[in-house]
């Protein structure tokens, strides 16, 4: 005979979830974990009174959001909040299952022994997990319009969907991205090893930052390659020392042997997996259709309906092509893929040296990792025959090439500018200058043919891209 869950069961379930009931603050462990810089964007929604909206939180698997919210409790307790009016639920937990979230609401308002009515925070941890989440959670602002909800999930395609669908006007979204080498820096307390650098080309950064200790922010931009797209891992040794374990059964299989499958109806997850594969070994790489589908056996008709659902769930970039001149193809038969964390790629295969044939492509992948973290920003590349630029930023209003960037691991460029004839060609005819090409360590400006070169460590753009996309943020 089955026996069903009691309401007792699920009280104590709750108090156990809620130590600060009791304790009055947060468990050291998750006190001495440092903030992810992106909390300090977070933290306004949650605070925010005058609308009355749902934070969702969503990002991939194992970038600190569950962490964000401890650290979000003690925040509130910090600034006067009563402990047992803060409320926090794994929907994961199977003894929750089936209990709509109003009515986990009311348990847990009966759990802390608490007669208001009004003022709650209750957070929603892995929202995922409850079908049709968006319809209660809508219902909740609606009914209880003097409490803040608050709910995550991992399941980022889904959660953005059905956001966008159902709680238009009652949701406020914010994506928690991986870790950009900024915050990878400044998690690891080495801000002292950074410093600005004076570059003419400002078109599209504000502030162009470098370091007086390049040789350590090359080791670390290494390791961040390898480990660094996830804050528990780069504290942590014994996950450096076997990431496979860790980042692709806990994170990569769990996507795509139950994220996606459950939320597209995928049966074969076999050709996703080898789709994702494929990409990932050559993330930075050009395709076609019909490339790719060889080299992952995957069908044309199959590949298109993955790469969306690959891209929707934050592991992968499309990035498209434009001409030499700046003109987008009619036909997209070309495109190139990214991840949008390069330590998926080292948990896959394994991690990669400073002189790795596939140093190139990953030193690329890391950077164009840290402008996918502006929403409001589409990376193109040129590509024509005979010549290529890395990446291109394009005017919004005229559709004109606005910067060019040219991505290298290597200082030969530095001593010899007349070979980047590609660029040179781009830029004449987009009218174009200053672009950029980045370097191991060299820094500095070269003139070649009127175009004046600005070479900048690659380590350190891709700090300067990181930082200054941030700060936009908090300007917004």
């Amino acid at each position: 005979m089955i026996k069903e869950i009691s309401k007792k069961q699920v009280l104590d379930r709750i108090r156990f979830e809620n130590p600060w009931w009791v304790e009055g603050h947060i468990e050291d462990d998750y006190n001495e974990m440092p903030r992810r810089l992106y909390f300090e964007l977070f933290k306004p929604l949650v605070y925010e009174r005058d609308i009355r909206r749902a934070v969702v939180l969503m990002g991939p698997r194992r970038v600190g959001k569950t962490v964000m919210l401890f650290h979000l409790v003690e925040d509130l307790i910090q600034n006067g909040v009563n402990p047992k009016k803060i409320i926090f639920i794994t929907i994961e937990n199977p003894i929750y299952n089936n209990i709509p979230l109003e009515q986990l609401f009311l348990y847990a308002k009966e759990a802390t022994g608490i007669k208001d009515k009004n003022d709650w925070h209750i957070i929603y941890d892995e929202i995922q997990y409850c079908r049709d989440w968006e319809v209660h959670l809508k219902s909740l602002v609606d009914s209880y319009r003097k409490d803040k909800f608050i709910v995550s999930g991992s399941a980022a395609a889904a959660l953005k969907f059905a956001s966008n669908e159902s709680g238009a006007g009652r949701f406020t979204d914010f994506l928690l991205p991986p870790l950009t080498f900024n915050e990878y820096i400044s998690l690891k307390g080495l801000d002292r090893i950074i410093t600005t650098t004076n570059l003419k080309w400002k078109e599209h950064i504000t502030e162009f930052y470098s370091s007086s200790h390049l040789d350590e922010l090359n080791k670390h931009f290494l390791d961040y390659i390898n480990f660094g797209g996830y804050p528990e891992v780069i504290f942590s040794e014994k996950i450096q020392a076997n990431p496979g374990r860790y980042i692709r059964q806990d994170i990569v299989d769990k996507v795509l042997l139950r994220d996606l499958p459950s939320l597209y109806g995928i049966s074969d997850t076999r050709e996703l997996n080898s789709l994702f594969t494929t990409i990932a070994y050559n993330s930075g790489g050009e395709f076609s259709l019909e490339t790719l589908s060889k080299q992952s056996q995957v069908p044309k008709n199959t590949l298109k309906k993955y790469i969306e659902y690959l891209e929707a769930a934050y592991l992968i970039k499309q990035v498209k092509r434009i001409d030499q001149s700046g003109k987008r193809f009619k036909r997209d038969n070309f495109f190139k893929i990214y991840l949008t964390n390069p330590s998926l790629r080292s948990a896959l295969f394994s991690p990669i040296t400073a002189t790795d044939e596939m140093i190139g492509n990953m030193v690329e992948t890391a950077i164009f990792a840290q402008w996918m973290h502006r929403e409001w920003f589409t990376p193109w590349y040129a590509r024509w025959s005979g010549g290529e630029v890395d990446m291109v930023g394009i005017s919004d209003s005229t559709l004109k090439p606005l910067w060019a960037l040219e991505i290298k691991w290597s200082n030969r460029y530095f001593d010899k500018p007349n070979e980047l004839k590609s660029l040179y060609k781009f830029c004449t005819e987009s009218n174009l200058n200053y672009p950029i090409v980045t370097t191991i360590n060299k820094e500095g400006e070269k003139e070649y043919k009127e175009l004046n070169i600005q070479f900048l460590p690659s380590s350190a753009y891709a700090y300067t891209v990181g930082k200054n996309s941030l700060d936009k943020k908090k300007n917004i």
